[in-house]
């Protein structure tokens, strides 16, 4: 049991930690996106990467949260965050807008499927039921997003997009029900991943979105 426990903290945190990088690179990318200094885009970078699991955290009582505990996450953001704002070869173009969709919106679909597993991962770690630990795995994922979001004054993207918070819930139910039926964790998590991160990818593609309102 204990070995059990210690490779799932260890498959928690490996998707956390490359979750954290690439919605740090996300955040970062909005940043530069929107013109902000190098200041501006780390606090994206930071805010985009550890908001979602901070809230998770918090939620199912695992405090102070990892991204705080943990000075790996932190430095993941950071380096993220630097290495897009110094590398990226679109730097002070006048198209930069439109040139960094996409991997605005790559870089976030990463972002949510790894962290639509981690979150669901820990949940069911700290002996959350089915549903709950399905709804933190959301959580998890479009936290950081909407955050990242507001501070640059747009709407946030899991109220609009195409299917966003659903694909992060279709990836977090993989992971519940692959744990219903004892299959191992890694091979849930990597399954929870890439439907999540492939239905995202699809969606954007076709312009799969929920029925508006008229």
């Amino acid at each position: 049991m204990e070995t059990q426990l210690a490779w799932l903290r260890t498959v928690v945190l490996v998707l956390d930690l490359g979750g954290t990088f690439v919605f740090a690179l996300s955040g970062a990318a909005l940043g530069i996106k929107r013109k902000l200094d190098l200041f501006g885009v780390l606090v994206l970078s930071v805010v985009a990467a550890t908001a979602g699991g901070m809230m998770r955290d918090v939620l199912i009582g695992a405090t102070p949260p990892a991204a705080i505990l943990d000075y790996r996450y932190l430095v993941v953001c950071i380096i993220a965050g630097l290495a897009l704002f110094f590398l990226h070869p679109f730097r002070g173009q006048a198209q930069i807008r439109d040139r960094l969709r996409t991997p605005v919106l790559v870089f976030d679909a990463a972002g949510l499927a790894l962290f639509a597993v981690a979150g669901a991962l820990k949940a069911l770690a700290f002996h959350l039921g089915p549903l709950q630990a399905v709804l933190i795995g959301g959580l998890t994922a479009v936290g950081g997003g909407v955050v990242r979001d507001v501070l640059v004054s747009e709407v946030p993207t899991v109220l609009y997009s195409e299917l966003y918070a659903i694909a992060a819930l279709a990836g977090a139910t993989v992971v519940v029900v692959g744990r219903a039926l004892n299959f191992p964790s890694d091979t849930t998590a990597v399954a929870g991943a890439a439907l999540c991160f492939v239905l995202r990818l699809i969606a954007i593609r076709r312009g799969w979105r929920l029925p508006t309102a008229w």
